[in-house]
């Protein structure tokens, strides 16, 4: 255990009332305020002195304990005989001391997915995600990803001024996903609505039903109509999902994928733009995308704090005492900033950070996440090579949340682009009689969203 002596709470943070570590025993140290959002490293850095593990709250009322030490963390993530992912173990909520509309609940409450799932129903869920990723073609989610951007950088490129943020990394991520899972027109539309609210906290009841419903009808589509995508691939899978399991999947999925890739790509845009290290915008650095992608994985993972399982007994935890049903939440952001790797940070792997989880619930779709990330924003510097940030960096605000470290905004500006679009380098994707007179109808209407606009630019 570290000496709690004297080391003082960060700025801001509500332990200076509380007296800091060791002098009162009932204080939990919240990760859910503004003061948090903008220095989480400094509260990583106090709650070290409770030793690996520090007791933290993820929402008023909500306490956990969080995982700060790298070994420690690696433990909780490998062992899953003694923590586990099934939510369903969580005792302050299956008692009614966490209220439903708690707004971390979306998060952590339980669903039939792998994400909750231990053991062989977790082995079977999994091997359906897994199987399913592994088909995708990376050079034809390369080309989407290009068309993608182009499309995006074509809506802002005549201002000379754009949010990196809202206008490309948040839009980008989710009509890449629509393409992935094969989503037709209306249904895309309504997903990358139903998700855009959820991500940014907007009529969230209603979203989740209108994300929920879009998926349950994407299900129904690909059973009638099957096609050469991820959806297709899960149904088809030997596991034989269900329905239900189907939706669920699907949720975990693109919910899991879509809003840490915008907050990947937004930190690293933001690193690219504000270090002279790198090659971007008005800067001559050596250092690549691909650098700045492991860098940020390293010292800022879009996914900060999550990795939640339950012990399935009363743990000690190298010192640390942890009771059973209390959810203990892996640190990444922590772990990878862990002092005692910084003398072995350089030998280590590339990829040895936590940024994707480790374990049996490492993230599998860690490569095309990369992929599309890397390919975004080289297409962005590509077709702005001027592009800068239009504040300081000092000025930029981070959204308050004890899971993500995600940006409000990411303001830019650059040369004013006018420019014809490029003829699709690749065959237009194919759209059903009914497809189109839906299309007409919304276009009629002045309804389309953005997925069918896009399509619709596409095949102009």
């Amino acid at each position: 255990m570290h000496s709690s002596d004297s080391v003082s709470p960060p700025p801001g943070c509500p332990a200076h009332q509380a007296g800091g570590p060791g002098q009162k025993d009932d204080f939990r140290t919240p990760l859910y305020g503004a003061e948090f959002a903008a220095d989480p490293g400094a509260f990583y850095a106090y709650l070290r002195h409770y030793g690996v593990a520090a007791p933290v709250e993820l929402a008023p009322g909500v306490p956990a304990t969080l995982v700060t030490d790298y070994s420690a963390a690696l433990h909780v993530l490998q062992n899953s005989e003694l923590f586990s992912k099934d939510s369903r173990r969580w005792r302050d909520f299956t008692e009614g001391r966490v209220p439903a509309d708690s707004p971390v609940v979306p998060m952590m409450a339980y669903r039939p997915n792998a994400l909750f799932s231990d053991g062989a129903p977790h082995l079977r869920l999994r091997q359906a995600i897994t199987d399913s990723m592994s088909r995708i073609d990376t050079h034809r989610l390369s080309r989407q990803v290009e068309r993608v951007s182009t499309y995006l950088v074509d809506q802002f490129s005549a201002r000379g001024s754009a949010d990196l943020i809202n206008d490309y990394a948040k839009l980008l991520s989710l009509l890449v996903f629509n393409d992935i899972f094969g989503c037709p027109e209306e249904i895309g539309d309504r997903l990358v609505e139903g998700f855009s609210n959820l991500f940014d906290g907007i009529d969230t009841e209603n979203a989740n039903q209108e994300v929920v419903g879009a998926l349950s009808e994407l299900v129904a589509h690909k059973r009638a109509k099957p096609g050469s995508d991820v959806t297709t691939w899960l149904m088809e899978h030997p596991s034989n999902l269900t329905d239900e399991e189907m939706v669920h999947q699907l949720v975990t999925l693109i919910a899991g994928g879509s809003e840490p890739m915008r907050n990947l790509m937004a930190t690293c845009m933001l690193l690219i733009l504000s270090d002279a290290r790198f090659f971007g915008g008005q800067y001559g650095g050596a250092l690549l995308v691909e650098d700045a992608i492991d860098e940020v994985l390293w010292n800022s993972p879009p996914f900060a704090n999550y990795g939640i399982h339950y012990p399935t007994q009363d743990v000690d935890l190298f010192g640390v005492k942890l009771a059973a049903g209390d959810p203990v939440v892996v640190s990444f952001a922590a772990a990878n900033t862990d002092p005692a790797l910084s003398s072995s940070r350089q030998t280590l792997s590339k990829r040895a950070h936590l940024a994707w989880s480790a374990g049996p619930h490492a993230c599998p779709a860690k490569d095309p996440a990369q992929l599309i990330a890397i390919a975004a924003i080289e297409k962005l510097l590509n077709e702005l090579p001027d592009v800068e940030l239009a504040v300081a960096v000092d000025s930029l605000t981070w959204r308050p949340g004890p899971f993500h470290r995600a940006l409000a905004t990411l303001p830019v500006r650059f040369s004013p682009v006018r420019k014809a679009r490029p003829q699709p380098s690749a065959p237009q994707p194919q759209q059903s009689a009914a497809d189109q007179d839906r299309a007409k109808k919304r276009e009629k209407a002045g309804r389309g969203g953005l997925w069918s606009s896009f399509l619709s630019w596409w095949r102009e």
